[in-house]
Formats: C-alpha cells, structure tokens, sequence
C-alpha cells in the first residue's frame, strides 16, 4: 500500500449511487483490508462483481507431500543441512500457478516460468503476493489496469485483486514467487506520521510504478481460479469482470525496480537488516544491488561467516559476481536453516580483502519459522552445495 490514487467516473462521496450517462446504475465493490480498518479501494462496476458461479469441486494440493527423503513433522536430508536449488532447471508452465519450493506457517516460496498469457483469471484470496522477475516482460492486467513489469521488477498483488499475466513471447519469462499470507508492506520505519516516505527511506513514491487505468474492456475470458492456501476453486462469470469504470483508494498491484533501491555503504559490513526493502509477518525481504564496498583500511567486505539462531535464510541469485559463492548461476536459490554456521566459501572470505565494489544483484529472505523444502525442491537440489562448505578452493 503506497498512497490513495483515483480515476474514472467516481459519486462524491463512497455508497452514493453513481449512474451512466443512459441512468444505468454502477455497482460500488469495496476491497478492504483487516476487516474495515485498515486500507482499501472502492470500485465501481458496470455489472454486479458477485455474480461468479462455481464450477467444479474445489482442487486441493497439499504442500507437505512428504518428498523422498523428508516426512510431514519436517525432517530433512540431512537435518540441517545448507541447501541449493537450481531453479534454472525448472519446467516451464502455462498453468498460472506457481511451483512451490519452500514453506511455513507464514509464507510459500516458488518460482513461475510461464510460456503463454494466462488462460483464465487468478484471484489469490489467502495471501499477498511478491514476485521478482528474474527474466521476461509483460503486463499485469488487472480491473484497476495494467501494470508494466519487466527483468528486475518487484511485482506485489494485493489478496483479493484479480489479475492475469500477459507475457511478452519473445523472452523467457523467470519469476520468483513469494505467497504472504499476513500481507507485504513498506517498513513503518520508512514512513513519517502521516504515511509518506520519509527522505531518509532507501527509495521514494517515485520509485514505484501504479495500474496504467483505461476503463472497462471484454476479453471473451470469463474463467477466474480462486486460491487460499493449498486449495484452488473454478468459477465463472457472465460478464467481463474488466468493468470497472472508476476507481480510488490504496490497495492496488505495484511494481518497484530492485535497482531503484539505494543501498547504505559504510566503512565496515553492515548486516543485511540494513538492505531490507518490504517487510511481512515472520520475513523481512532484502535487496542487494551494485554498491561500494566497506571502506576501512582493514575492512573484510565479504560477509562473515555466521550462525543466526532465530532465522532461516534464503538467497535468489540474479546476476554479478557473487564474493561469498561459487558455483550459484542466475536463479539459484540457496537456503540456510536457522543455527549452522555459514559463510564465505573457502578463500572468498580472504579473496575480499582490498575489494572496493560489488555489481551482484540479489533479493534475500529472512525468515522468523524454519522453511520446508518441496518435492519439486528436491527434484532441483545441488547435492554437493553442504560440501562446498569444507572443500578445496
């Protein structure tokens, strides 16, 4: 949630009727967050947006199918063991829904690779969702608009909007996918008293891209796929649920270029608290991009070797030279659970010394419950990256 936009046709004042230049009367659809206290937007509809049918039983997918290996309380191959996915070896889909990767209470982690536009509508009715185009282009059409997102957008989809993806065919498309249950948001130690960004936040209003808001439009698609958690139901209208001819509020899809975030430099490591750029209940998502490095004379720019206690630790590699890894591409996904020391490989930690720039790019997660891998993860798991630990440099 940013800040209120409006447009189209709207009354004076929210629940008076607005009517069509012929008398017709618009339908008033109000989206609201925590019942009716926290943020919202009201729409106005040419038909009555309640009028979907259900069709078909409710499918469900659980999440904890226990993979080889794994059991559903969540022992793993081994317990604790650091772990990398090759989300690059993925299949491409065209189903409109993400493959999961990793879990918990609060959150699922996938990845999208679609091939074609979204056959059907999708509307996610349990949980935000934040996505980080790896790879590819196309809009997001919504009954709010469209919204443009390219190769290294932050995309957010508000529970409850509904939308469908339309690709640009000429690219690969690649998107990490992030399902939050409790909702993302702006860091409140961003904003000032009265909700803007305060000048001393690591990006402004002017950063994020909004809806381009056209009115309504029929695109023969009347099919919409509602999901809340691990189930998915069909229904059907008998209208274009693109009808929308004015609307206004705060709750609308967005999207923010990764490298529009301005990094902090110091003269020693910061921790990654430091990079975090959207906050949720149980994650913190962080952003790394190019930036100058720590500039005291004896300064040890790589990351130091670490065991965060409370936290599982998630990193989406995107592009660059990454001075801690070896052996991660575009797309890897590594997971360190909580307690096991980690670090740089072997000779990176002493190969910094004297750097004074770094050009990776990367979205990092820190998570407050412990992930849960996926049979689809275990399918795409690097089975040596726990050894790279202790290797020969």
């Amino acid at each position: 949630m940013l800040e209120r936009l409006c447009f189209g046709d709207l009354p004076a004042k929210p629940h008076l009727a607005l009517r069509a230049a012929d008398g017709q009367l618009r339908y008033e659809h109000c989206l609201t967050r925590q019942g009716f206290e926290g943020p919202f937007t009201i729409e106005y509809h040419q038909h009555r947006p309640q009028a979907l049918q259900a069709a078909g039983d409710p499918l469900f997918a659980p999440l904890g199918e226990a993979p080889p290996g794994t059991d559903r309380a969540g022992s793993l191959r081994p317990g604790f063991a650091r772990r990398h996915y090759r989300t690059a070896a993925l299949a491409s889909e065209h189903s409109g829904v993400p493959t999961p990767l990793l879990y918990n209470a609060d959150l699922v982690l996938g990845c999208r690779k679609p091939t074609r536009d979204d056959a059907s509508y999708q509307l996610n009715a349990g949980a935000d969702e934040l996505w980080f185009v790896l790879s590819g282009r196309g809009c997001l059409r919504t009954p709010l608009g469209d919204l443009d997102f390219q190769a290294g957008d932050y995309v957010c989809i508000p529970k409850g909007i509904l939308y469908r993806v339309v690709i640009d065919a000429h690219e690969a498309q690649h998107y990490l996918s992030l399902e939050l249950l409790d909702g993302v948001g702006i860091p409140k130690a961003f904003r000032n008293a009265v909700g803007q960004l305060r000048m001393d936040a690591p990006y402004s209003h002017r950063d994020f891209r909004r809806p381009r808001f056209a009115g309504p439009r029929d695109e023969g698609v009347r099919e919409v796929w509602v999901k809340s958690g691990e189930t998915r139901q069909r229904f059907l209208y008998g209208h274009s649920p693109l009808d929308v001819v004015g609307w206004d509020g705060s709750v609308y899809p967005w999207a923010f270029p990764i490298r529009n975030f301005q990094p902090r430099v110091s003269s020693v490591h910061l921790p990654p608290t430091w990079h975090g750029t959207f906050e949720a209940t149980g994650a913190l998502i962080c952003s790394f991009v190019p930036r100058p490095l720590d500039f005291h004379p004896d300064a040890v720019p790589c990351p130091y070797p670490h065991s965060n206690v409370d936290i599982d630790e998630v990193l989406f590699y995107v592009e660059g030279e990454f001075s801690s890894r070896r052996g991660v591409e575009r797309g890897s996904l590594t997971h360190h659970p909580r307690g096991v020391p980690h670090g740089p490989h072997p000779g990176r930690y002493e190969q910094s010394l004297g750097m004074q720039r770094t050009e990776e790019v990367a979205v990092m997660l820190d998570c407050r419950l412990r992930l849960l891998p996926t049979r689809a993860a275990l399918e795409i798991e690097d089975a040596s990256y726990d050894a790279s630990f202790h290797a020969a440099s």
